[in-house]
């Protein structure tokens, strides 16, 4: 069973910036690929970043978004500069145990996290 508990949302004006994080339990962190994703009100869930060896990307967050890890603190983070009203959403962390399948596909990860709330205002 793998916990993770996100943290760091909150309401920033457009240009901002937030840094999420994700704290995972498990003694395998280092292993597996964590991923984060968002949903806006009546919208459907969709991918924002992914790390494994590498980090992937969105188109449309490309540029503003980095994601990076912590092994030693079993934690993943998402920083978000330059931020839009359009990223108003519920962002939430996810972990694919074995590392395999579609970074980007909501059906690769074993785990979720609770959200967290990130608002844009303009």
């Amino acid at each position: 069973q793998v916990q993770l508990v996100e943290s760091g949302g909150g309401l920033v004006q457009a240009g901002g910036s937030l840094r999420l994080s994700c704290a995972a339990s498990g003694r395998t962190f280092s292993g597996y690929a964590m991923g984060w994703f968002r949903q806006a009100p009546g919208k459907e869930r969709e991918f924002v970043a992914a790390i494994r060896r590498n980090a992937y990307y969105a188109d449309s967050v490309k540029g503003r978004f980095t994601i990076s890890r912590d092994n030693a603190k079993n934690t993943v983070y998402l920083q978000m500069n330059s931020l839009k009203p359009e990223d108003t959403a519920v962002y939430y962390c996810a972990a694919d145990l074995d590392s395999t399948g579609y970074y980007y596909n909501l059906g690769t990860y074993d785990y979720w996290g609770q959200g967290t709330q990130v608002t844009v205002s303009s």
